[in-house]
C-alpha cells in the first residue's frame, strides 16, 4: 500500500471499502489488488474541456485512434442486424455477416450519402444508399450500382466498402478508425484478466437510455468517477451507501476503477444504522435484480443477506450459479474506466454499462447512454431494450422500466452539469484542482487524453 492508501485507511479506520468487503470473507485476489501511482499534482485547465481548438485535437489524434464500444454483441445478433455508432462527425455501420462482425464507414462511394440513419438500427439483405441505390453486400461487396454504364471507371472488384476495425470482448462491440491500433484484447490491458470470472455474454440489455447533457463528454463522464461529491448532491444516499470511503485504483493508461459498498453507511452519516434498517432501507441497486428484503440473521450483515439472496434468485431464475462469488462481487459497485469514456459494472446487483461521448461534432454537449443488463432467460426469449431519449431538462423517471431511485440519483447527477460547464467559461482561475485520490481517476484520465493529443499520428507513422 502506497502513503495515498495509507491516507485513506488512517481516514476511514476500518471502513475503507476494502475493510468493509472483507468483513463478509476473503477477498478474490482481483478485488484484493490496489494501485495507485503518482502523479503529477498539477491543475488541469479547463481548455480540455471548453475550448475547440482543443476539442478538434481530440477528434483527430483521439477519437479515431482508440478502441470505442460501438454496441452489444445481442444488438446485432442475426446476419443482417446492423447497428450504427456516431462520435462526433464520424459514423460507422456494424453489421453481422455470414464471415462475423464487419463495420464500414457509414458513407456511400457515390455521393456520401449516409448509408444508415444516425441513432438506427435494423435489418437489411445488403446495404443500399438511400439516395441513388448503389448496393453492397453484407460482406462489403459491390453487388448493383443503377445505370452502371455510366461508370465505366468504377473498377468493381475494388469498389467495396472500406473497412472499420470491429472487435468483441465480453458481449461488447468495438471499433477502432485506425488500422495501426492494437488488438482490442491488447488495448484492453489487465481487463481480460480483471473479467475472468465476470462473464456478461449471457446478459442483454433490458432498458436503454440515452440523454442529451449540456456539458463536454468529460464532464458527464468524470461526475461517475468520484465520490467526493455524494454527501452534498445525494445526501439521502450516504445512510446506506458508502461514498468518501470508496477504493480508487489505477492500473494502466487505458484501465482504472472504483470500488464502492453497497448497503454500508458513508463516513459522512450520523444515522448509526443497525444491519436491519441497513437491508430495509438499502434502496441503490437495480431493484428488480436484488428482490424483496428479507431480515438479517444474528451474526451477518445486510450485505451477506443481499448477496444470499440474489445467488439464490439467480440460480433459481437464470440457472446461473454464482456460490463462488463474493459479497462485493455480486451487490457492490464494480465500475471500470476503459478510457476514454466506458465505465463497465459486472456485479450482478448493479449490471450496467455507461458511455459519455460528444454529442455531434459539439464540445459543449454530450450524450450520455445507460445500458442495464439482465440475465437472458432460461428460454432464450427477450427482447433488446430500444433506446429511450430525453432532453437535457427531461427526467429519467420517466422512463418506466428504470429503477426509481437510481432514476432519481442520475437526475441529481446530470442537473449540475449546466452549473459546471457555465462556471469553467466564468473562471477567472482557468483550471481545476483535483484531489490526490478521491479524483485521482480524473488526473489520469486527463493524462492519457494529453498522451493522445500531443502525438501526431501523421508523424508517427512517418518515422
Amino acid at each position: 500500500m502506497n502513503d495515498v492508501q495509507e491516507m485513506m485507511r488512517q481516514q476511514y479506520p476500518g471502513a475503507t471499502w476494502a475493510d468493509i468487503a472483507r468483513r463478509d470473507g476473503d477477498l478474490p485476489p482481483v478485488l484484493a489488488r490496489q494501485s495507485n501511482p503518482d502523479q503529477d499534482l498539477r491543475d488541469i485547465p479547463f481548455a480540455h474541456y471548453i475550448d475547440p481548438a482543443f476539442f478538434d485535437l481530440e477528434m483527430e489524434r483521439m477519437w479515431k485512434r482508440v478502441w470505442q464500444f460501438a454496441c452489444r454483441e445481442e444488438h446485432i445478433a442475426e446476419v443482417g442486424d446492423w447497428f450504427v455508432y456516431d462520435i462526433g462527425r464520424l459514423s460507422v455501420v456494424v453489421v453481422r455477416t455470414e464471415q462475423g462482425l464487419r463495420a464500414y464507414p457509414n458513407s456511400c462511394l457515390h455521393r456520401g450519402t449516409k448509408l444508415k440513419p444516425s441513432g438506427a438500427s435494423g435489418w437489411s439483405e445488403t446495404i443500399r444508399c438511400p439516395f441513388h441505390s448503389w448496393e453492397w453486400t453484407l460482406d462489403g461487396a459491390l453487388k448493383n450500382i443503377p445505370c452502371s454504364f455510366e461508370f465505366p471507371q468504377v473498377d468493381r472488384q475494388k469498389a467495396c466498402l472500406p473497412q472499420v476495425r470491429v472487435e468483441s470482448w465480453n458481449g461488447m462491440v468495438f471499433v477502432n478508425f485506425d488500422a495501426q491500433a492494437p488488438a482490442l484484447t491488447d488495448y484492453l490491458e489487465v481487463l481480460p484478466d480483471h473479467f475472468a470470472n465476470w462473464d456478461l455474454t449471457g446478459w442483454y440489455v433490458a432498458t436503454h437510455v440515452r440523454k442529451h447533457l449540456p456539458s463536454n463528454w468529460k464532464v458527464a463522464l468524470e461526475a461517475f468517477m468520484e465520490a467526493y461529491h455524494t454527501p452534498y448532491v445525494h445526501p439521502e444516499m450516504t445512510n446506506v451507501v458508502g461514498d468518501q470511503n470508496m477504493q480508487h485504483d489505477i492500473f494502466s493508461d487505458h484501465i482504472s476503477r472504483d470500488l464502492c459498498a453497497m448497503a454500508s453507511s458513508s463516513p459522512t452519516s450520523t444515522a448509526n444504522l443497525t444491519q436491519q434498517q441497513l437491508l430495509d432501507m438499502m434502496l441503490v441497486a437495480d431493484g428488480a435484480m436484488v428482490g424483496e428484503r428479507a431480515r438479517v440473521p444474528e451474526g451477518k450483515t445486510a450485505r451477506w443477506v443481499m448477496a444470499e439472496q440474489l445467488r439464490k434468485q439467480m440460480l433459481e431464475q437464470h440457472g446461473l450459479d454464482y456460490s463462488a462469488h463474493s459479497v462485493p462481487e455480486m451487490i457492490d459497485s464494480l465500475k471500470y474506466h476503459v478510457f476514454p469514456n466506458l465505465l463497465v459494472y459486472p456485479a450482478p446487483g448493479l449490471c450496467l454499462i455507461q458511455q459519455f461521448r460528444p454529442d455531434g461534432h459539439d464540445h459543449d454537449r454530450a450524450i450520455f447512454d445507460q445500458y442495464v443488463l439482465h440475465p437472458r432467460p432460461r428460454d432464450g426469449k427477450f427482447e433488446v431494450g430500444e433506446v429511450e431519449e430525453i432532453a437535457e431538462h427531461e427526467s429519467f423517471t420517466q422512463i418506466a422500466s428504470m429503477d426509481p431511485f437510481l432514476a432519481s440519483v442520475l437526475d441529481q447527477d446530470t442537473d449540475i452539469m449546466r452549473w459546471q460547464r457555465e462556471g469553467m467559461y466564468a473562471s477567472a482561475k482557468g483550471a481545476e484542482t483535483l484531489s490526490i485520490y478521491q479524483e485521482a481517476r480524473i488526473r489520469h484520465l486527463h493524462d492519457t487524453l494529453e498522451k493522445y493529443v500531443s502525438a501526431d499520428p501523421k508523424q508517427a507513422a512517418a518515422q
